[in-house]
């Protein structure tokens, strides 16, 4: 990919140097209740709620702690040249989701926002909870910024196999593709979903819709791609499919588990944005969900 020497994203917080001190629970209090609902309903939560709100104020619950919020230190970070190479890569990519989704949202009568991209290590405070490296790049949609751990480009060229600077990008890419679902609408709708028994099928629709959004973008940056750029996009996107990765992490394929979808999905809808362009092409919520 042609990006040295381009426009670099003014929307980039560097945070590598931010610790976070102290018990970043707030994860695991998400899948306590998300446990709670699967088993009791809707009711269970809020006996859950009654039995911390007595036990908070009889001092044995620290609702500080339970949401995730440790103090933050500064610490002075330097970076490798490696490194810093790849952070200045990372900002010329938000540089060009902005100018390409700027576009088509105009295209269409609507405003583009741009969404703010925050580097950091390990772990992050985020309106969304505590962010931890381990769960790789992610999107926020309650304070519309997109996070990631530098370190995750290793992982994902020795552990995933997908080397590549377009496969980097992709990566970037597909999260701007959950910002402009949570611009449309599309993310809250799919949130309202929660609890039900086939949130997990809306869940890899609104992932393949985030492939396809990638596309899209790709298909317009043509003029910045070198060959065999597509092809590292869909290794990636093949490599990081549900079932990819049950097999290696587990052994065996569980559909029913699956969040994002297969790799040969992944694949199909990344290459139908690249071969469209055209964004409100991707209805992943349509079709039946064999379908997809």
């Amino acid at each position: 990919m042609k990006w040295e020497g381009r426009r670099r994203s003014s929307n980039v917080t560097d945070a590598r140097g931010r610790r976070v001190r102290g018990r970043s629970a707030g994860a695991g209090l998400g899948s306590v209740i998300n446990l709670v609902i699967r088993m009791f309903g809707v009711k269970g939560v809020l006996v859950l709620a009654v039995v911390g709100i007595i036990g908070w104020q009889v001092g044995l619950i620290d609702p500080a702690a339970l949401l995730g919020s440790g103090q933050v230190q500064e610490v002075e970070y330097k970076a490798s040249p490696a490194e810093e190479r790849l952070f200045q890569f990372v900002t010329v990519v938000l540089a060009d989701t902005e100018d390409i989704w700027t576009d088509e949202f105009r295209r269409v009568g609507r405003e583009y926002v741009e969404p703010e991209l925050v580097i950091y290590q390990r772990q992050i405070r985020t309106a969304c909870g505590m962010g931890d490296s381990r769960m790789g790049p992610f999107y926020c949609p309650g304070d519309q910024k997109i996070y990631i751990d530098l370190s995750f480009y290793d992982e994902l060229a020795r552990v995933f196999d997908a080397p590549g600077d377009f496969a980097q990008a992709y990566v970037i890419a597909h999260e701007v593709g959950h910002h402009v679902q949570n611009l449309l609408g599309i993310s809250a709708r799919v949130n309202r979903m929660r609890g039900r028994p086939d949130f997990n099928e809306y869940s890899v629709r609104q992932e393949l819709q985030a492939d396809f959004f990638a596309g899209v973008w790709a298909k317009h940056n043509q003029r910045y791609l070198d060959r065999g750029d597509i092809e590292e996009a869909m290794r990636a996107a093949n490599q990081i499919g549900d079932d990819a990765i049950q097999k290696r992490t587990q052994g065996r394929i569980v559909p029913h588990a699956f969040t994002h979808g297969t790799s040969e999905q992944r694949m199909r809808w990344f290459r139908r944005g690249l071969d469209s362009g055209l964004f409100e092409e991707g209805d992943t919520f349509e079709p039946a969900y064999e379908a997809l």
